[in-house]
């Protein structure tokens, strides 16, 4: 007998611990942030309610008619684009792993006047948590895929989330983004500069920070985050090894939020630097199905 399987396997025991570690400190971070973002200015949430603004015209563009479908929203957070979909005629969920998130988003939507559920769960877990329900539209991004440290066992449940006719749709920000920062660094200027990863592979970036992307006072209670960077091709090969087809890739270089302070506003609404500077992608869509 090879023992070197046994510790082999050991190995891969205390990685997946280590991970479920980690998930369930981004856990405790999400609900500390989630009042913070519910105060802040980034979002809105004292004005009037938008939920459209979040979205690329492209968005609409690839997901097509979405009146009487069955949509998840995965990683929703305070579930502003679940809603969005409700307001197109989608039957929609959102699915989070955070309990303050979701207890914030089904107030948002209930003054909102949105019929939305919102299931409190782990991704890795949403298909247990929704007995077995199948969708027409899964829909992820803007910031989700980097506290996932496992994509084939995320494309996996996609795989199994998804009517035969679903598709997926991610509009997440672009891994070169991810690289130069989503949010400037205290000492940071205009300039374009990488800091972090673009290529996954290394273990996961652990953040003790105080203030989260927003604007807002401190986070009080669970700091501590961890995430893990994913190139394009971990994702799109996650999806065809989970048995998806791609079907569409997009790559933009427009933000909803001004990044840079260089940056200017479009006629769409979003942010694009300067002509003065690099073209480069700052969000991407890729839309897959079985």
């Amino acid at each position: 007998m090879d023992g070197g399987h046994g510790n082999g396997r050991e190995h891969e025991h205390e990685h997946e611990h280590e991970h479920e570690r980690m998930m369930r400190a981004n856990q405790a971070n999400w609900d500390a942030r989630t009042p913070v973002h519910l105060a802040s200015r980034f979002y809105g949430l004292h004005e009037k309610l938008d939920p459209a603004r979040w979205f690329a015209a492209f968005e609409w563009e690839d997901l097509g008619e979405l009146a009487g479908r069955d949509v998840l929203h995965l990683q929703c957070h305070l579930g502003t684009e679940t809603i969005a979909f409700a307001e197109r005629g989608a039957r929609a969920v959102g699915l989070d792993i955070s309990e303050a998130s979701v207890a914030a988003a089904a107030d948002i939507a209930a003054r909102a006047g949105a019929d939305v559920a919102y299931v409190r769960a782990n991704v890795y877990d949403a298909v247990e948590a929704l007995g077995g329900r199948r969708f027409d539209v899964v829909y992820t991004g803007k910031g989700a895929l980097c506290y996932l440290p496992d994509l084939d066992r995320w494309a996996t449940a996609i795989a199994q989330l998804l009517r035969p006719e679903g598709r997926l749709y991610i509009a997440e920000f672009h891994p070169l983004l991810n690289s130069l920062g989503p949010k400037p660094a205290p000492d940071e200027g205009g300039e374009l500069r990488l800091r972090h990863d673009y290529l996954g592979g290394r273990d996961a970036v652990h953040r003790d920070a105080t203030y989260t992307y927003t604007d807002g006072p401190a986070v009080r209670g669970a700091t501590d985050s961890y995430e893990w960077m994913h190139g394009l091709d971990d994702v799109i090969n996650a999806l065809i090894g989970a048995g998806l087809r791609i079907r569409r890739l997009r790559e933009s270089d427009e933000l909803p939020w001004p990044r840079w302070p260089q940056m200017t506003r479009t006629p769409s609404g979003w942010w694009r630097l300067p002509d003065s500077e690099p073209r480069i992608p700052l969000l991407y869509g890729l839309l897959a199905g079985h």
